[in-house]
């Protein structure tokens, strides 16, 4: 039998980890997500970007506050490859691109100095 939960249930898994990681900080890398979240991240750090927050789950989906722009300055240039975000004991890895990624960013170019801003981030509960 499969477990669901209902809308309540939800959000309060959603708005629980992104209570925990509204601060957090999103590492972009190049080359290829590691297997696991638990895995030590691979790749060249290109920026950090330091989240605003989430706004509050609704039907278990909780979207990341962008104003004002969540950015930051590239630290080395390359090809972002994926993402990790982090507050040091919790991580959530995901794909990073400029559509139809878990972490949606202006470019995926990234060039050492350069601004580079997340423009999309939905932490999302199943029923």
């Amino acid at each position: 039998m499969t477990i669901r939960f209902n809308t309540a249930t939800r959000d309060l898994i959603t708005n629980a980890i992104t209570a925990t990681m509204g601060s957090a900080t999103l590492k972009i890398y190049t080359g290829t997500q590691p297997a696991t979240a638990a895995t030590a991240a691979t790749g060249t750090l290109l920026v950090d970007i330091v989240l605003a927050g989430f706004n509050a789950s609704t039907t278990g989906v909780a979207t990341l506050v962008t104003s004002p722009p969540v950015q930051g300055i590239a630290v080395a240039t390359g090809t972002a490859g994926w993402a990790r975000l982090t507050d040091l004991t919790n991580n959530i890895d995901g794909s990073v691109g400029t559509s139809a990624t878990d972490f949606i960013i202006n470019t995926v170019s990234i060039v050492s100095g350069g601004m580079v801003t997340l423009t999309n981030c939905t932490i999302t509960q199943p029923a």
